[in-house]
């Protein structure tokens, strides 16, 4: 690279230094030393279309320490992904297109939202998993539709968090080969050198999880090792980790030290910097030499994109089906059925399963797993083979016992596009992976997580595997649907309404145990999120009783118990209570009457998230202890879910 092509590094540098200095908030030193590894990767190794930021066969890229963002966002702009000279001058701004962590939906070019440290390399690891999955599923001789890279840029803390282990390992497994990963090798962490907390064999670790490793000596300059190292990594059949030695600020006077992480560097120390790089141009001005060299990067991928795009056409023509399945995010559950009767009694995790069955049958872009707990979750999709090295069309994936990896890898997966992937484990596991849950919320992308063994019923196991806290910890969860479905009607009304689900994830909270099947959930309206399940015969109910769950059918039992003394009450099953809170004022006042303020909540699980249904009048049959270990219809007994002790409960109430 002759020193006019390093302008346009320094650019990038520069651009980022302005625009944090101008917010007066950001991190300097990782946009400033991960310069030219950015430039390599972006204008001479990655295949991208600006004028059309969601084609399907572009190589990602994913930030990982989402804390450069000022970085991405000076690629997207000298890449002409639309951001202008006013949007990156608002970096970090209220409203702005550059937030300070990148925002997946938000910013054109951004492939993923990251911020949470590593799980932006998950996230890789799920587009690249989909990638290899797609290609085997859906390319056609002489029609390689899906034959794409997933980059990432990662830092020290993304491989200090043990989410980065779980990853590496799934990718290794897999034999991920189109996954490189550019590591930016500073030793500096927010606190100071990295030798404080880690001392470990980067390489020994890559290697024994099955990845290629490379090196670069100087990555502060040299661009054409960086890029011949991308280069050497694309001929692997494994995932590529390539270490590039930095000095964090470099051409700062506080480079290579915690104080150029996380602060703006002050105008006299950006002065300085600019008579280290011999940068004369103003803050937010750029030549159109530099220009020059950005828009002939961009000009030579052009083919690429042009040559995709016509046999895209010429695929569509041929195979339609497949084409449609690549270009759709909705699932075709229009065939979806159960064959239970009233009285039948069957777990919800059984019912989901078979269900499960169908979703995969009509729709060969489904496809998933569990963190070694298929057998239990009830999610292993029947006959469709193991996604492997050497099977990448199967379609169970065995996570391992690795809960947020495979929630990370599973946002990545329908990140990646052209298929709908799920993630399942026991539901009081899901704390392991709740963060890619939220994150999954953030990006309001439609991924699909199953936690089974609901409630205090899983038994023998005892307190350190009964939820309590979840259901209402993940209700509060903004831009999440949690679905407790009552019944295998429930159950399927669920898998109906995750199906066509675009715009949020789900959560489905399946039983362990046997639940009846009742005649009033036939075609239940669980997209109203609440409904009345069974009315009183008057004209006004004696009161109403709210459940969800396995605690639906113990609703309507002690319904019966209440009628045995002339209470007629109604009862109203919450499956998903978000969807009920987004219903129209009239339909609510319709379902939950504010006239009758006689109400109890029965749920096995903490009380906080029922209150604002049953008002200060009401009450909440819940737990808000840590439950036993016994036989489960024994402790759920000693904790009085009983119709008879939800009928005195109720009667309670005056």
């Amino acid at each position: 690279m002759d020193n006019k092509e390093m302008q346009a590094v320094n650019a990038l540098r520069f651009l980022s230094v302005d625009m944090i200095q101008k917010a007066n908030s950001g991190h300097p030193g990782v946009a400033i030393d991960a310069a030219p590894m950015a430039y390599g990767l972006w204008e001479k190794a990655m295949n991208f279309n600006p004028k059309d930021s969601e084609w399907l066969n572009r190589d990602r890229f994913v930030l990982s320490s989402g804390h450069g963002s000022s970085l991405l966002y000076s690629l997207l702009y000298f890449n002409q992904f639309g951001l202008t000279i006013d949007d990156v001058k608002n970096f970090r701004q209220l409203g702005s297109k550059t937030p300070g962590h990148p925002e997946y939906g938000h910013t054109k070019g951004v492939d993923a939202t990251t911020g949470p440290l590593s799980q932006g390399l998950a996230m890789a690891v799920g587009m690249a998993m989909a990638e290899k999955h797609l290609a085997a599923m859906y390319n056609k001789p002489g029609y390689k539709v899906i034959d794409h890279y997933t980059y990432s840029l990662l830092g020290d803390g993304d491989l200090m968090e043990g989410l980065s282990e779980e990853a590496m390992n799934l990718a290794g497994d897999k034999g991920l080969s189109k996954l490189i990963v550019l590591y930016d090798s500073n030793d500096i962490s927010l606190d100071g050198p990295l030798s404080l907390s880690t001392n470990e064999d980067v390489q020994k670790r890559a290697e024994a999880a099955g990845w290629d490793y490379f090196k670069v000596s100087d990555g502060n300059t040299d661009v054409d090792a960086i890029v011949s190292a991308i280069e050497k990594a694309k001929q692997t059949d494994k995932p590529s980790l390539i270490e590039v030695k930095t000095t964090i600020g470099y051409g700062t006077p506080q480079s290579g030290t915690n104080a150029v992480h996380g602060s703006p560097l002050g105008e006299e120390n950006v002065a300085k910097m600019r008579d280290f790089f011999k940068w004369e141009l103003a803050p937010f001005e750029f030549t159109d030499e530099i220009h020059k060299y950005f828009d002939d990067a961009i000009e030579t991928k052009k083919a690429n994109y042009d040559k995709w795009t016509k046999m895209f056409d010429e695929y569509q023509a041929k195979y339609p089906d497949e084409a449609k399945q690549l270009t759709t995010q909705t699932l075709d559950v229009d065939q979806l059925t159960t064959s239970y009767k009233p009285g039948d009694s069957i777990a919800t995790r059984v019912a989901s399963q078979e269900i499960l069955q169908q979703v995969a049958k009509h729709n060969p872009e489904f496809w998933g797993g569990a963190a070694d707990l298929a057998s239990s979750n009830k999610t292993f999709l029947d006959n469709d083979g193991q996604f492997t090295k050497d099977n990448p069309a199967g379609r169970n994936v065995f996570f391992g016992v690795r809960e947020f990896g495979m929630g990370a890898a599973v946002n990545g997966m329908n990140l990646h596009g052209g298929n709908r992937a799920f993630g399942s484990t026991f539901f009081v596991f899901t704390d392991y992976l709740r963060s890619a849950v939220r994150s999954a919320a953030i990006m309001s992308l439609p991924s699909i997580f199953i936690g089974s063994h609901d409630s205090i019923a899983v038994g023998e196991d005892g307190p350190t595997h009964e939820p309590i806290e979840h259901l209402t910890s993940f209700r509060a969860m903004p831009n999440l649907n949690l679905i407790r479905p009552a019944d295998a009607n429930e159950t399927l009304a669920a898998w109906r309404m995750i199906g066509q689900t675009t715009n949020r994830p789900s959560l489905l909270v399946t039983s362990r145990q046997k639940l009846p099947v009742m005649k009033e959930t036939i075609d239940a309206p669980i997209e109203k999120g609440g409904y009345v399940l069974s009315d009183s015969d008057k004209q006004e109910p004696d009161g109403i009783i709210l459940a969800a769950g396995s605690e639906v059918s113990l609703a309507m039992n002690a319904k019966a118990q209440l009628l045995k003394d002339g209470i007629d009450v109604r009862v109203v099953s919450m499956p998903v209570m978000n969807l009920f809170d987004e219903q129209s004022a009239e339909y609510k006042e319709s379902v939950l009457p504010s006239n009758v303020t006689k109400r109890l909540a029965v749920e096995m699980g903490a009380t906080m998230s029922w209150y604002r249904y049953v008002g200060l009048n009401g009450k909440v049959m819940g737990i808000d202890t840590f439950g036993a270990s016994g036989k489960g219809e024994e402790v759920i007994k000693h904790f009085g879910f009983t119709p008879e002790n939800v009928a005195r409960e109720f009667k309670s109430l005056g």
